[in-house]
């Protein structure tokens, strides 16, 4: 088992349900956290054990389409932290169902400022305090969706296509530079929510948000250190 005391980590969308997983994880393995969410009421409720951990930073409501808000984050944890050795892109979302050409130009712009945007604009703002360390490890959530088109999913397949592609653009421009870059691809994760969505389904296929987490801490541990630039399939048997 991985230790990450001494380690910072940044977690964006970590009041979602693969957030909390990750945060949870990395914390019980000493890291110190700089967890960010739009929903900050919901970030401090999860988070409530952890609201006076002097290790733990909780942002206010933080919309990570605009990169003033993430630069001001960083600027005032990085004070206090020092540095920032990891950045989880977890902040996403899904939008399917319909015919390409009964897509809405609406749905391709929310699917790419919700999953290409925001993770532009916390690697961008990350990578410099990387590279004065000469040393770092950046994990994006992709999909499965992300490596061919489907039916009825073109827009958020194209959106996670575009997430796979800066991971490997940022990995080429840092290798050698001490920093990792990968990606993570789930299929369907097993939450309430998807459960009540699909209720037909198989969820002995779906995959927990707790296993997805503890590839990400692989892939931000030193056991990983031969890896960059790679895409990890997160889907088990679904």
């Amino acid at each position: 088992m991985s230790d990450f005391s001494g380690k910072v980590a940044l977690i964006t969308g970590a009041a979602g349900n693969l957030g909390k997983a990750t945060t949870h994880a990395f914390r019980d393995r000493g890291a110190k956290l700089i967890l960010v969410d739009h929903a900050a009421d919901r970030l401090q409720e999860q988070y409530s054990a952890m609201a006076t951990d002097s290790e733990v930073y909780l942002s206010e409501s933080t919309d990570l389409r605009d990169p003033e808000q993430i630069a001001k984050i960083i600027e005032e944890t990085i004070k206090t932290f020092k540095k920032i050795d990891i950045l989880v892109n977890i902040t996403g979302g899904y939008r399917g169902g319909k015919r390409f050409h009964e897509t809405k130009s609406e749905t391709l712009d929310y699917l790419f400022d919700l999953n290409v945007k925001t993770l532009f604009n916390a690697s961008r703002v990350v990578i410099p305090h990387m590279l004065a360390e000469e040393s770092g490890s950046i994990i994006n959530v992709g999909a499965r969706a992300g490596l061919i088109g489907s039916s009825k999913m073109g827009a958020y397949s194209a959106a996670k296509s575009a997430v796979l592609r800066l991971t490997e653009s940022m990995a080429a421009e840092l290798k050698g530079k001490g920093i990792r870059v990968n990606s993570v691809l789930p299929g369907t994760i097993d939450t309430q929510k998807n459960r009540e969505d699909m209720p037909n389904a198989d969820f002995s296929r779906w995959v927990k948000p707790e296993a997805i987490a503890e590839v990400i801490l692989f892939l931000a541990s030193d056991s990983s250190r031969a890896i960059t630039g790679a895409h990890i399939p997160t889907y088990g048997q679904g």
